[in-house]
């Protein structure tokens, strides 16, 4: 018995080595190319890179550039890998540690974001401008859907591309958190800019609302108070904002 408990082991420590010494292009073999395309892959499973990386999505393939990671052998033992990795293409930056539990279950770490907020037009009719940074301590997803986190979510330099050219709007910032399991909560304020913004979002499951009052204390742009307009109910000297719908 003990002969064969110590040979187990052997074995399952030579699979191990065999993997994190194993070159970083047989992912190409294993990665599902319907969701990920890798591109000039070197290095090795356990300590590697790719000069591209590319996720298809429904709206089309998002860039995340070239990237390097760190694996964390033991991991493997779970069948839970855990990885350290930074990702930079242009001014967008992606830096934490991931723990891949399934295709559709994660848990990401001490995670940094920074993405162009022109992005969005990919995802709704919106032309802004700008950009998200995201620092977040812990946040977890469960069936693709956020389970569990907390983080600030900040828009810099916030700016609309209106038909007459960027009309500077501020920075705001997002402080969310949420239990395991319950809704995300989050707090909207302002950092600076002219148009005062404050309010809440909360998000349960694929069901979001949002309120947020909207004001200045000078005159805003003529351009800036139509595209409100169009957006938020009139309330007082300024606008609010309410949004409920399922994503």
């Amino acid at each position: 018995m003990t002969r064969l408990v110590g040979a187990a082991a052997l074995a399952l420590l030579l699979i191990v080595t065999l993997l994190i010494t194993a070159p970083a292009r047989l992912l190409d073999r294993v990665v599902p190319a319907e969701l990920v395309i890798l591109r000039g892959l070197s290095g090795t499973v356990w300590n590697g890179s790719a000069s591209g990386v590319l996720f298809r999505l429904p709206q089309g393939y998002f860039q995340l550039g070239a990237v390097e990671w760190s694996l964390h052998p033991l991991s493997l033992l779970t069948l839970s890998p855990h990885l350290a990795f930074t990702s930079k293409w242009g001014r967008q930056t992606v830096a934490g540690e991931v723990i891949l539990r399934s295709q559709q279950d994660l848990d990401l770490f001490d995670l940094e974001v920074q993405l162009a907020a022109n992005l969005l037009g990919r995802f709704a009719p919106v032309a802004v401008d700008g950009f998200f940074t995201l620092q977040s301590e812990v946040l977890q997803l469960r069936d693709g859907l956020p389970y569990s986190g907390k983080g600030r979510l900040v828009w810099n330099n916030a700016g609309w591309n209106s038909p007459r050219g960027l009309v500077p709007l501020g920075s705001y910032a997002l402080d969310f958190e949420q239990p395991e399991g319950g809704p995300v909560e989050g707090d909207i304020i302002t950092l600076s800019g002219p148009l005062q913004a404050s309010g809440s979002l909360q998000l349960q499951q694929r069901h979001y609302e949002v309120d947020v009052q909207l004001r200045s204390d000078t005159d805003l742009d003529a351009q800036v108070r139509q595209m409100l307009s169009l957006i938020a109910q009139p309330d007082g000297e300024g606008f609010r904002l309410n949004l409920a719908g399922d994503l």
